[in-house]
């Protein structure tokens, strides 16, 4: 492992920080993009196009990952960067839900206001999560990377589930007032959160906060934003795990907008059955999750393959549960709702290997640039997030427009996305490491999960 001379190994005591200001980042966000969007179809009755494009356009903006990447390379420090992150995505966040009450009486200058504020909002997510990653990439070490990892995500989920349950208890009935007075308030709790997570955190182990400078980390400091980033690219790892993050995030997120609507034109199911098929594949993702965290436990070690046997696998299964829904969208004898508990364990399964992976390779290019390469493949992510939902809907769409049949036009669409599962597997199998952990088993000697406090 990189870790720079002086700095601290993060134990568990600072990985669930870490955690904590990720859910964080979860809970505002998800207020956003879920919460508001309700209140613009529903309560105001705006077209479903405008969130739509909202969130789309917050995961655009977040195309600047590398450049905020960089920035926390520079400064050697990432707590700057996940607070001051923290403080623009609550702003964002407040200025969403005061432009959410004012689209009722001025839609075209609130919708304005909403643009800005999802514009923040992308920026306070790239600049928060990928220093975050960042940091966990240069000190947690090698054989705690995957349990770390998802550690993180489930608080994250947990952040979701939380904030989902509690803000909707408190904005009801709903009211503009109230909405706008529990935004402020869930901004305000989450920047004192974050602060609180970040005291001191990167000031263990090296009293003055940065490590000694050297001839490379001189030459890194006088690099400019283009020289860094043309230097990462040229890294082939970094450039085929770009490939694969993006093709692998792509196909995930495809399925989102369609599964539900295609449960219900096709089987028959309620919005409450199909609601229910949701928290079923999610359900299946976090099983997933912490079955490859309980693989590297102390107890199995080395005997169920490496994080990338997981990562390759996890994309081939996801392939075989996808080509399931073709047969289910064939027959509708066909299992549904067992197809996506499986297909949920799949891609829960590569999601924490591709996680760890990344924060492995953040590191392997050379200490000084792990900011930018977290930039790079967060950006790959946001980009195939924000093409998923479109492509998945369009490819719908124009299936339903060209064979003018629901059953075929949803199995083509599922049969495209089993395709770039098993594209993304061949690219994961083509990933070159260093050759000292190229073959390295899948092995966690720390405490797996939320187990223990901190051991360094």
């Amino acid at each position: 492992m990189n870790t720079p001379m002086n700095a601290q190994v993060f134990g568990w005591f600072q990985i669930i920080r870490l955690g904590l200001i990720q859910a964080c980042l979860g809970a505002v966000v998800v207020v956003t993009t879920s919460t508001l969007n309700r209140i613009m179809v529903v309560e105001l009755a705006l077209p479903a196009l405008l969130p739509g494009f909202l969130v789309a356009w917050h995961y655009a903006v977040q195309m600047v990952r590398p450049r905020m990447g960089f920035g926390s390379d520079k400064g050697r420090r990432s707590t700057p960067w996940m607070m001051g992150g923290m403080l623009v995505l609550g702003v964002g966040g407040v200025m969403a839900a005061w432009a959410t009450v004012w689209m009722a009486s001025q839609p075209f200058y609130g919708a304005l206001l909403a643009w800005l504020s999802f514009s923040l909002i992308g920026l306070g997510v790239s600049a928060c999560g990928t220093s975050l990653l960042a940091l966990m990439a240069k000190r947690v070490p090698d054989e705690r990377r995957a349990p770390a990892a998802t550690t993180v995500w489930l608080m994250m989920i947990v952040g979701f589930a939380v904030t989902a349950g509690v803000v909707g208890k408190l904005i009801d009935p709903y009211s503009p007032q109230v909405l706008l007075q529990v935004s402020a308030g869930l901004s305000l709790v989450t920047a004192c959160i974050t602060a609180l997570c970040l005291w001191g955190l990167e000031k263990d182990g090296d009293p003055s906060g940065a490590v000694a400078p050297s001839v490379s980390t001189e030459r890194l400091q006088k690099q400019n934003f283009k020289e860094a980033f043309q230097e990462v690219w040229a890294e082939p790892a970094a450039r085929t795990f770009t490939v694969f993050v993006f093709m692998s995030m792509l196909a995930y997120s495809a399925q989102d907008l369609i599964l539900e609507p295609f449960a219900g034109a096709v089987h028959g199911f309620t919005p409450g059955q199909t609601t229910q098929l949701s928290g079923w594949h999610h359900m299946g993702v976090l099983v997933g999750m912490l079955a490859v965290a309980g693989a590297g436990s102390r107890w199995v070690a080395g005997r169920l393959g490496s994080v990338q046997a997981w990562m390759v696998g996890g994309c081939l299964v996801s392939a075989l549960a996808t080509v399931g829904l073709v047969s289910s969208a064939l027959s509708v004898d066909w299992p549904l709702k067992a197809n996506v508990v499986f297909l949920g364990v799949a891609n829960g399964a590569f999601s924490i290997a591709a996680i760890a992976t990344m924060m492995r390779l953040a590191g392997e290019g050379g200490p000084g640039r792990e900011g930018t390469r977290m930039g790079l493949w967060g950006a790959a992510q946001a980009a195939a997030f924000g093409l998923g939902g479109l492509l998945g809907t369009a490819a719908s769409d124009l299936a339903h427009a060209l064979l003018g049949e629901q059953r075929t036009a949803y199995a083509a669409v599922f049969g495209m996305q089993a395709l770039m599962f098993a594209v993304s597997a061949a690219v994961a199998s083509r990933l070159r490491t260093g050759p000292a952990r190229q073959r390295a088993p899948l092995r966690f000697d720390g405490p797996v999960l939320l187990k223990g406090g901190s051991s360094s």
